[in-house]
């Protein structure tokens, strides 16, 4: 229903989605209504333009500015990540429909990709690169539930000892290692380095009150928990969601993306909707294509270098604008993801020649 405002007997200045329009009820038809109030219709109209003006003035402000030391080193370990896979020749997605508007812990969607967003995905480079490998053999050791306690055995202690050690041999962890170094942010020794990405990602803790040990980093973020059979929590992995897509326990609904900000199958990072296991996570988020060494270092590089609860830092990563969101719990990692602004280089200022 349009707000009015009455400004004259007979005459009403409509406002209706941001646009002013005149109703004449006078008699006198409308080209005299235009003539007795243009000057305080455009008034009018001028304050709600001022008005919009400002308030996206303040939108643009809310959000941080570009980091661009951070920026530099996330697209250095972008270029040292020999690991990554590549669109078309090591995956193929397909993004198909936008997905709708979901309510937190609604279980009705619906599905605007009829197809999964992995069509293929190379396994034999999965399987015969020593990160990724490792990393899969993690991801049936924790319970999906949050308020089930963790109960890690000695076979997957060192699943997981094994796994840090192939990340630390990495020119992608090597390099944030440097890094954090020459920022005081960790130890030269690689032994108690590996012990630091042990507790900030592996570390158990209470994510639900009144529970064991039911949750770390790692899990949050790479495997993904549900939290009282209701909703979804973290899962910002793509070679989870491509086992979960293929073993059918997970359906992809569609991408989330401004109208202009359509993604393709090229691009490296998507936010989007799914289903997993009966529950639905109405607006996730996942660096697609990129190795287990590139993501950890980029989350642990934010989580060391700020000492705030929750961070989040706007950086430049390829051809990608993004924040990346760093959540502590106490000194371990409570979540971690990227949020996708724009891609395909669009949020760079074209250049207009003379």
């Amino acid at each position: 229903m349009r707000n009015k405002m009455l400004f004259k007997p007979g005459l009403d200045l409509a406002v209706s989605e941001g646009f002013c329009s005149l109703s004449c009820t006078c008699g006198r038809g409308i080209m005299a209504a235009r003539q007795c109030v243009k000057p305080v219709m455009y008034r009018f109209c001028g304050l709600l333009v001022l008005l919009t003006l400002c308030l996206s003035g303040l939108d643009a402000q809310s959000r941080p500015a570009v980091n661009q030391e951070l920026s530099d080193i996330f697209n250095e370990l972008w270029r040292l990540d020999e690991n990554r896979l590549t669109p078309v020749t090591d995956y193929n997605i397909s993004v198909q429909g936008r997905a709708s508007f979901v309510n937190q812990g609604s279980h009705v969607v619906r599905d605007y990709a009829l197809q999964p967003l992995f069509s293929n995905v190379n396994e034999n480079k999965l399987a015969n690169t020593t990160t990724y490998s490792r990393f899969m053999k993690l991801l049936n050791n924790y319970e999906r539930s949050t308020g089930v306690a963790e109960q890690v055995t000695a076979e997957e202690q060192t699943e997981i000892d094994l796994f840090l050690t192939a990340v630390l041999e990495t020119k992608v962890m090597k390099r944030a290692h440097q890094y954090l170094v020459s920022k005081a942010k960790s130890n030269s020794d690689l032994r108690r380095f590996k012990s630091q990405l042990n507790l900030i990602w592996f570390n158990l803790y209470h994510r639900q009150k009144n529970a064991g040990l039911d949750s770390c980093g790692f899990e949050h973020v790479f495997v993904g928990e549900t939290k009282s059979g209701t909703e979804i929590i973290g899962f910002h992995n793509w070679i989870q969601f491509y086992l979960q897509e293929k073993s059918t326990h997970l359906d992809y609904k569609g991408y989330k993306a401004r109208s202009l900000d359509l993604p393709d199958q090229d691009d490296h990072v998507l936010n989007l909707q799914f289903s997993w296991h009966g529950l639905v996570k109405p607006v996730g988020s996942a660096f697609i294509g990129t190795s287990p060494e590139f993501e950890m270092a980029i989350f642990t590089i934010v989580f060391l270098m700020n000492t705030e609860r929750s961070t989040t830092v706007l950086v430049n990563i390829d051809q990608c604008r993004m924040e990346l969101v760093v959540i502590r719990h106490g000194r371990s990692l409570g979540t971690a993801y990227p949020k996708l602004l724009s891609s395909n280089s669009r949020h760079v200022t074209p250049q207009h020649s003379g």
